[in-house]
């Protein structure tokens, strides 16, 4: 009789004796839970007055060096960099957790309806997804930020569509491969349809690689909102957003005020780098063959 380990036992030899790339996992899961925390708890903060109102621009001096009154300094228009920081993570999880859960629950759907169903269905799926994927992700999403405006929903839509051919591929490519297994005609078999096939049989099947997905599609589009942001196609001008802070930071560089682009550009880049390892090790403990579906 063959012994399969359980899940539970890869869990606990993963505790013992980590590889360098579940370490990096660990960190980077370390530094996606500290910016989740600034996001959650950075309001409460503000309440308890441990943090200014990062919209309060009156009462600060302009452009004051980083000191224990505005340990981050202050900018241009007089807001407190420490403030607009920490808000900045809230405003960037909100939009980058919404574009990324709608494209996820657009190309999951469509990837199992199409690799399942097949036939013409399928060949233009795939035309519409590879004409998609073929455009680059900052360009759509800048074409679609000038039509819909800004706001977060707005920014979110204008992000997700780059991602919804990612999870099409990968989970069509599963679906293919899952489709033709006994369990599959067994259920074909005692008379159950499309939709309870795809709902009961297929869906848990074919969803393993999604959250390896999910994380490095939310490092990307904090790039690409960053982006938006810089370009003025992001948030509202009232609301706290790295991009916007960097690009008003360019302008106060050559006179010597570094710390309006330090502090917003370190932020960016650390979320970043938190979720990209957490996705990478996600994509070796989860799902070693991830890359070799999205490149087919």
């Amino acid at each position: 009789m063959t012994i399969t380990k359980s899940p539970q036992a890869r869990f606990l030899r993963f505790a013992k004796s980590p590889t360098l790339s579940q370490q990096l996992m660990l960190i980077g899961l370390a530094m996606t839970l500290f910016f989740l925390f600034l996001a959650l708890f950075t309001p409460l903060l503000q309440v308890l007055g441990l943090v200014q109102n990062p919209i309060d621009s009156l009462s600060n001096p302009i452009q004051e060096a980083p000191s224990p009154q505005h340990w981050f300094g202050t900018s241009r228009e007089g807001y407190d960099v420490f403030s607009r920081t920490l808000f900045g993570a809230q405003a960037a999880l909100q939009v980058v957790l919404l574009a990324t859960a709608i494209s996820m629950f657009i190309g999951v759907p469509l990837g199992m309806l199409s690799g399942y169903v097949g036939g013409r269905l399928d060949k233009a799926l795939l035309f519409v997804m590879d004409s998609i994927y073929t455009l680059p992700g900052l360009l759509l999403s800048i074409t679609l930020a000038f039509i819909v405006g800004r706001g977060i929903l707005n920014a979110a839509l204008a992000i997700s569509i780059a991602y919804v051919p990612q999870y099409y591929r990968v989970v069509r490519n599963h679906t293919v491969s899952v489709k033709t297994e006994v369990f599959i005609e067994a259920a074909q078999a005692m008379g159950a349809n499309t939709w309870q096939v795809l709902s009961r049989y297929l869906f848990f099947n074919v969803i393993q690689s999604v959250p390896v997905l999910f994380t490095l599609n939310a490092a990307d589009a904090i790039l690409i909102l960053g982006g938006l942001g810089f370009l003025g196609l992001g948030l509202p001008r009232e609301t706290p957003e790295w991009g916007r802070d960097l690009q008003q930071a360019l302008q106060a560089l050559p006179v010597g005020i570094w710390w309006t682009a330090l502090f917003p550009g370190l932020a960016m880049t650390t979320m970043v780098v938190g979720l990209s390892l957490l996705g990478e090790g996600l994509n070796e403990f989860i799902n070693p063959r991830l890359r070799k579906d999205i490149r087919k």
